[in-house]
């Protein structure tokens, strides 16, 4: 590798809009995100189910299986 070239790659504080902190790897000092893994809808289990209202059941509902 060529020196003097590549950023200085070190710890990084990352803040959510949740307010959750961790720490890891990156160019910059501080990173904010509006998402986290405690604060996003897949994780926390609050995701909608997106099937819900779909064709197939629809069609059930209106018919009878």
């Amino acid at each position: 590798m060529k020196k003097d070239i590549h950023p200085n790659f070190g710890e990084a504080k990352v803040v959510c809009g949740c307010g959750n902190t961790f720490i890891t790897g990156s160019v910059k000092k501080e990173l904010r995100v509006d998402v986290c893994s405690k604060c996003h809808p897949f994780y926390t289990g609050q995701q909608r189910n997106a099937a819900v209202g779909g064709r197939i059941e629809k069609f059930n509902k209106r018919y009878g299986k």
